[in-house]
């Protein structure tokens, strides 16, 4: 497989985005549930921007940043005004373990700090291996909260609040 390219996306991508939900969809219930809309799933409101990774003409990956709502904002410490935060974020199964995730993670951070911005995130405590990414690329768990929705086996998800390192390349 060629090296992954990260692009910001356009309409282009939008078909190839949806051929990769719907592989991690299939193998890991990210989403839970199939949205009803997956293309304004994935373009969720006040979405700033979103990147995709693509190799061999395929999205790989994908990443959105959109506004961090003001519970998140109080579980990194931070005013909401100055953070933006990681969503729909995905890489396929056939994608993973090759650098892609990271190389979006660093994308976010990037951008943001480009705005003036720290990029935050959280996930849900079942993710793992999402979790075990973030710590290795210096994102510091600062906060845990119940979510507002259930896990695949039907339990309240529990969501792990992460705070970006500061841009290095800058």
């Amino acid at each position: 497989m060629a090296e992954p390219t990260l692009r910001p996306r356009t309409d282009g991508h939008m078909k190839g985005c949806l051929q990769a939900l719907a592989t991690v969809q299939a193998a890991d219930r990210y989403p839970v549930d199939w949205p009803a809309d997956p293309e304004g799933w994935l373009t969720p409101p006040g979405m700033r921007e979103a990147w995709v990774a693509v190799g061999d003409s395929s999205v790989l990956g994908h990443l959105v940043l959109a506004p961090a709502g003001e519970a998140l904002a109080d579980a990194v410490g931070l005013p909401s005004e100055r953070l933006v935060s990681v969503a729909r974020f995905f890489v396929t199964v056939a994608a993973r373990r090759q650098g892609v995730a990271a190389r979006l993670l660093d994308k976010a951070v990037e951008v943001a700090a480009t705005d003036g911005l720290r990029a935050v995130l959280q996930v849900e405590v079942g993710a793992t291996g999402a979790i075990r990414l973030y710590e290795r690329a210096g994102w510091r768990h600062v906060g845990a909260a119940a979510g507002d929705w259930r896990t695949a086996d039907g339990r309240v998800a529990q969501m792990r609040s992460y705070l970006a390192p500061l841009d290095r390349s800058s």
